[in-house]
């Protein structure tokens, strides 16, 4: 297991309920073993009961397993209302669940690609809704949505995923707006590629642009989760280089065409 690392300053955390979807693996994982180490109870949240279960259990009293599937409106409440149930309130919302379906837009089938726009746009959406007056009702609260630098780089190839992934930055930024005045924050984490299963285990059908820029961990991306919750920056770009480079390909096609590897 990684060393987990903690800042004296996640004390703030402490007793902090979090929700975390996705947590069964990957980034999720991460972010949940980071949380329970600044002493906080998380909630998590996926579809393989068995491994989320396990997690659960080894992280102890402050860990709740949910199975569930973000991509369903009703399994969404029941998360919402087991964790209020459970811990009392919701003080933080990681929508990090995943899915993706690669390949040139007419060799996805139809399904796969609305199950992409489910889990990756519609449920953070559904479950912002859903959990903010909770988060309001806490003394502080926070939604972090864990975006992608597809969602600042239209990425051939995984059109329906870099679309979510747009929605998504664009549902966090507007609604960070309209939440400005409250005591609600909302924030975003946008990764590169990440060492995971994500990607690992579809490594022959990953875009080759993808692997021409930096690979973070699990633990890289968790560690900018726990800072956005304890500082409530808008949006941070993991690398840091590659978001502004992602950025610039958007704003400069010709750009993106000649950053691919030949």
């Amino acid at each position: 297991m990684a060393k987990i690392r903690v800042n004296p300053a996640q004390s703030t955390l402490r007793n902090q309920t979090v929700i975390i979807t996705g947590a069964s693996s990957g980034v999720g994982e991460a972010c949940a073993r980071h949380f329970v180490a600044a002493g906080a109870q998380v909630v998590l949240a996926a579809r393989t009961q068995s491994t989320l279960e396990a997690l659960a259990k080894e992280l102890g009293d402050n860990a709740l397993a949910v199975p569930c599937d973000v991509g369903i409106k009703d399994d969404c409440q029941r998360l919402l209302d087991t964790a209020i149930k459970h811990f009392g309130g919701i003080n933080i919302l990681v929508n990090n669940a995943g899915f993706n379906a690669r390949g040139d837009l007419e060799e996805v089938s139809v399904e796969d690609m609305e199950r992409v726009i489910d889990v990756n746009l519609k449920a953070p959406m559904r479950l912002s809704r859903l959990a903010l007056p909770h988060l309001k009702a806490a003394s502080t609260g926070c939604i972090i949505n864990i975006a992608s630098l597809a969602g600042r780089f239209p990425l051939e190839g995984e059109a329906p995923y870099s679309a979510s992934k747009f929605g998504l930055r664009a549902f966090s930024l507007a609604l960070a707006e309209e939440l400005r005045d409250s005591t609600v924050n909302v924030c975003l984490v946008s990764p590169g590629p990440i060492e995971t299963g994500f990607i690992l285990e579809d490594v022959d059908d990953v875009p080759d642009l993808v692997f021409s820029q930096p690979m973070s961990t699990a633990d890289d991306i968790a560690d900018a989760v726990l800072a956005s919750a304890l500082d409530g920056k808008r949006e941070r770009a993991i690398p840091a280089a590659s978001g502004l480079l992602a950025t610039a390909g958007y704003l400069l096609p010709g750009l993106r065409r000649a950053l691919k590897p030949v």
